[in-house]
């Protein structure tokens, strides 16, 4: 991901997700692209922006906390975090923030 999210006015919210990954793709990099597709479907999505070198952070963002649970309990969600359980991940934290404020240029 080459962009900055275009998010509106504060406030909204922030997942922060961050993690390792374990050795090989096994089917990570198209799955990844499936579920960025799929949440920029989601009701109150707002943007995303992601790096990885050793160490992964995706920062999605969302307009409120029931759009973010909404999309916690998406079945083609659930079946993807599963996996990364299973086989992609060797530690990851998922973090859940409030955006105050923002600015930039």
């Amino acid at each position: 991901m080459s962009t900055i999210a275009k998010t509106p006015e504060p406030p909204y919210y922030a997942v922060i997700f961050t993690s390792l990954r374990t050795e090989g793709d096994n089917g990570y990099s198209e799955t990844a692209s499936n579920m960025l597709m799929l949440a920029s479907e989601q009701p109150g999505y707002l943007g995303v922006e992601s790096a990885r070198e050793d160490l992964g952070i995706t920062v999605s963002y969302w307009s409120d906390l029931e759009s973010i649970r909404n999309w916690k309990l998406n079945i083609e969600h659930q079946e993807a975090q599963k996996t990364g359980h299973e086989k992609w991940y060797s530690s990851f934290k998922v973090r859940i923030s409030r955006v105050e404020r923002d600015y930039g240029i």
